[in-house]
């Protein structure tokens, strides 16, 4: 038997090598994408299912009969056969009969960002879009406002990375150090945006340096360049962004010929999971087309967290939109903001493996609610499911402060606790009739007394905090409730979990 089994694995093993060989290797996606005109711009939403591309000079573009080389936005679905559908012309308001082409799409799917031309009483200037999904469809785009903002060259491309308030971008401008370079400019507030800086010599080089992305992890920059060595006309390269000055990569690393020709790479996008790779190539012929291709280990980036769900109103179960914006622990900085489908509710975020993360949510009429996920040890691409309940800002409301942090049998509160406490006494500052009570809760573990002192020292913890923060001391009560309130059963270590808790009372308004 061993014999036979040993026969097998020597007839079989030269199969499953050449298998995972062939693998890695590009491979165009079809018919369904890929035509005999020029297909280019891949985005890839995070979650690998929606493919959004250009079509240049296709008699179904919108200004194909004004100009046969018009280029629109078209989209493909992934199916659950792992195909891709035939794709549609993504129609107005995202096309006109002048030249547009996607950009990038956030992780929720909600916001869009675009180049062409949707002024067509400014068609001498470049400008990038951005477009918002709505109830009836795709917003009329609006242009970013972007500080000093020019290009010098015939053609510029940009990427807004997931976190919503990073924009790359390349264009030609007074600082570069040749032809198209790599710049990046930062969110400041509503749709401003900082001057674009560029991102050093390590990076761009005297010739075009050009269709920049950097992955979920935020760190992994991959980009076309004509400049650095490379097989042919465009090869992809890849760098890691050393530190936050965002001027610091390591040395760009070519991709090599699994991904490079002889002839012109570029547009190079991956999914959340960063496990495939897609980017256009003119390896196959006189036009350009959209490859996919599995990457090795040693050039993904590294893994994030895609934590979804669907934020609804916590009594009529309807989908609710609002803003989920998120933010590193313990300090509370700003790591990014997302939105949910005005239609579903649903939501995406993308959390880079690493930290330690708080999100909140924000509707106009609702209060704040507050979820977290540790990703300080998640080393391999992970998926959470977190919905979302809503609730109306009403006498009698209970919220629960699921970013207030203590250590095991203590009441002194951790510093991770700061930033959703820091909201609650904003509430009380925007809302200057409001009073509440803080109320503390724990499991059944411990005797009925100690929980009830234990519940009651952390919710005057809290109490203490808001008052420091100059709220009215009349304005917040405190009471500890022990283990006489639990939310779950108190029989598994989930329940219990759900058990300890701090929570708010809305009493006057």
């Amino acid at each position: 038997m061993k014999q036979i089994i040993v026969i097998l694995f020597l007839l079989l093993f030269p199969l499953y090598v050449f298998a995972q060989k062939d693998s890695l290797k590009k491979q165009p996606l079809g018919k369904s994408i890929n035509t005999y005109f020029n297909e280019l711009l891949p985005v890839i939403s995070p979650d690998g299912k929606t493919l959004y591309f250009c079509r240049v000079g296709h008699p179904q573009n919108l200004g194909f009969e004004e100009d046969i080389s018009d280029t629109d936005i078209w989209i493909s679905y992934l199916g659950k056969d792992s195909s891709w559908s035939p794709a549609v012309n993504a129609g107005k308001p995202l096309n006109n009969k002048l030249n547009n082409f996607v950009c990038s799409i956030t992780p929720d799917g909600n916001t869009i960002l675009l180049g062409g031309y949707y002024d067509e009483f400014n068609l001498d200037k470049d400008k990038v879009y951005y477009s918002k999904k709505t109830k009836t469809g795709w917003s009329n785009p609006k242009p970013l406002n972007i500080k000093n903002f020019y290009n010098n060259h015939q053609f510029g491309v940009y990427y807004l990375c997931n976190d919503g308030k990073t924009l790359l971008m390349s264009v030609e401008r007074r600082d570069s150090y040749g032809d198209l370079d790599i710049y990046v400019s930062f969110h400041i507030d509503g749709n401003m945006w900082t001057e674009p800086m560029n991102l050093g010599n390590t990076i761009n080089t005297k010739y075009d340096d050009t269709t920049p992305f950097i992955a979920s992890d935020g760190v992994t920059l991959y980009f076309a360049s004509e400049g650095h060595k490379g097989y042919g006309e465009y090869d992809i390269f890849m760098s890691r962004r050393l530190d936050s000055t965002w001027k610091k990569w390591s040395v760009p690393v070519n991709l090599g010929e699994e991904i490079n020709s002889d002839e012109w790479e570029a547009y190079y996008r991956l999914d959340a999971q960063g496990i495939y790779a897609y980017f256009v190539s003119y390896a196959g012929g006189n036009d350009a087309d959209i490859y996919r291709i599995k990457l090795p280990e040693e050039i993904r980036p590294n893994p994030v967290v895609l934590v979804s769900g669907i934020i609804t109103d916590a009594v009529t179960k309807e989908p609710v939109e609002a803003d989920v914006l998120y933010e590193f622990l313990p300090d509370g900085t700003e790591a990014g903001i997302a939105s949910s489908n005005p239609l579903t509710g649903e939501y995406k975020i993308v959390l880079p493996a690493g930290r330690n993360y708080g999100f909140h949510t924000e509707a106009e009429g609702y209060l704040s609610v507050s979820e977290n996920i540790d990703a300080t040890d998640v080393n391999i691409y992970t998926e959470i499911t977190k919905n979302i309940e809503l609730k109306k800002n009403i006498v009698g409301q209970i919220v629960r402060l699921n970013n207030v942090f203590f250590d095991f049998d203590k009441y002194d509160l951790k510093e991770e606790s700061f930033p959703e406490l820091d909201r609650v006494a904003d509430f009380l500052n925007e809302n200057p009739g409001v009073i509440i009570e803080i109320s503390g809760h724990t499991d059944n573990i411990g005797s009925d007394e100690y929980n009830l002192v234990l519940s009651e020292n952390r919710a005057k913890s809290v109490r203490d905090y808001l008052i420091s923060k100059g709220i009215q001391e009349y304005r917040v009560t405190y009471k500890g409730y022990g283990e006489s309130v639990p939310v779950d059963t108190n029989e598994t270590d989930e329940g219990r979990q759900n058990n300890r808790r701090v929570e708010f009372k809305i009493l006057s308004l």
